[in-house]
């Protein structure tokens, strides 16, 4: 029974020991096998010819580390533990016990205690994951990976939403991040424009099929590419799209780690509002990049300076072709624009021409980049009695309209553009 408890460490020794004892060995020779002294070996010989094997066996086994933390100590960061951070990691777990409550543990330690006390489970007894490992890009800025995470990021605290993520793909450092209520077209660009302004242009943005940045037909703004797309071509950006999940892992994973740590900060702060969460988003960011950011294999940053040419606001708004009628009219989003009969307008009848709509509800027409005035007539609000009187040369035309559209049903805008146009009144004039 004792042989069976003794480790692989103390059988060799009793090998090497049984061959001097038979003199098979000299002492010299068993002191080099076992790496000890001579007269350490001649101890362990003594110690085998008086109390066999036992002798052997440290009378260490199963009694308790001299090293060992006061069962004190472990009862309370347990307590801590089980109340506040039961879903916690064990590197986390030992992170906050530090942080706010002054027990500094390993997080070894901490993870044998809660692996025995059931908050962890061994990375064995869960399901291997296999990864295709792919090379980091060599410089900052030369790789941006992109993508939006539906998540409970403030549990039951608040609402769901969407954490748009910018991460570099030389150093795994986080560069911009976003709540948002959905991951649009608009979102991205308003999240976009702020990491441009921050720190300049990547070589390239790598993100997933999500329809912002890509289309399976052509057509969207006359050659298959989306708004989000136009926007980066106009400032010289790429846009790669990922064939599958894995392609963009360094973004993936990051998301995994957010929906961990990042929750669970924002419980600890006491943060449950959009607003409230992207105010605290920079501490975190810098101390998330403090943890788990790489160093880059090549120090250059690949980021460019904004231009005079880049104009940022013009380049993230929503751009549309219309043909302008002979009438200087043209529709979008089911309101009717008449553009005033100027040289300008006049010129570009029968062309097309841009309709830019801004994320702050502004919407300009313009031709070879000039801009055009008109006026607005929107399709869906009813005419009332109140604008057939007001327009006296109109004032029949609008009658007409009236009767027609009080015998019709509701209609409703399209769902492919922004849904801006219910600011203005029934017939306005725009500069």
């Amino acid at each position: 029974m004792a042989v069976r408890s003794m480790s692989d460490k103390e059988l060799a020794r009793l090998e090497v020991l049984r061959d001097l004892d038979s003199q098979r060995l000299t002492a010299a020779a068993a002191a080099q096998l076992l790496g000890v002294s001579r007269r350490q070996t001649l101890r362990l010989l003594k110690a085998l010819r008086t109390c066999g094997v036992e002798g052997l066996i440290s009378k260490q086994r199963g009694r308790p580390s001299n090293r060992r933390k006061p069962d004190d100590v472990r009862a309370t960061a347990l307590a801590i533990i089980g109340q506040r951070y039961a879903d916690f990691g064990p590197t986390l777990a030992a992170e906050k016990l530090r942080e706010r409550h002054g027990i500094s543990l390993g997080r070894e330690t901490v993870r044998a205690w809660m692996i025995a006390a059931g908050f962890w489970q061994e990375r064995k007894k869960r399901r291997r994951r296999i990864h295709q490992p792919r090379y980091r890009r060599d410089c900052v800025g030369e790789l941006i990976q992109i993508d939006g995470s539906e998540h409970r990021w403030f549990e039951a605290r608040g609402p769901m939403c969407t954490l748009l993520v910018y991460i570099d793909d030389a150093t795994s450092r986080l560069m911009h991040l976003r709540f948002v209520e959905t991951e649009s077209t608009f979102a991205y660009f308003a999240a976009t424009q702020g990491y441009l302004e921050t720190h300049g242009k990547p070589v390239a943005f790598y993100s997933d099929k999500h329809s912002v940045f890509r289309v399976a037909k052509a057509g969207v703004t006359g050659d298959g590419m989306t708004q989000f797309g136009r926007a980066l071509h106009a400032l010289n950006i790429e846009i790669i799209c990922a064939n599958t999940s894995q392609a963009k892992g360094r973004v993936e994973r990051a998301n995994k780690t957010l929906q961990d740590r990042l929750v669970k900060e924002m419980r600890l702060a006491g943060v449950s509002t959009l607003e409230a969460g992207n105010a605290f988003l920079p501490g975190f960011v810098a101390d998330y990049n403090a943890r788990f950011a790489k160093p880059p294999a090549n120090a250059k940053d690949l980021h460019r300076p904004m231009g005079p040419r880049d104009r940022l606001e013009d380049a993230f708004s929503w751009q549309v072709e219309r043909t302008l009628s002979q009438s200087l009219t043209l529709q979008y989003d089911k309101v009717l624009f008449i553009l005033d009969p100027t040289e300008a307008a006049q010129a570009a009848i029968g062309k097309r021409v841009t309709v830019a709509d801004y994320p702050d509800g502004r919407l300009v027409i313009s031709y070879q980049g000039s801009p055009l005035s008109y006026r607005t007539f929107d399709k869906i609000r009813k005419v009332n009695q109140a604008a057939v009187v007001e327009n006296k040369r109109l004032g029949p035309l609008l009658e007409m309209i009236k009767l027609y559209q009080d015998a019709q049903p509701q209609a409703e805008r399209s769902r492919k553009g922004p849904k801006r146009r219910d600011q203005s009144g029934h017939m306005f004039s725009v500069g």
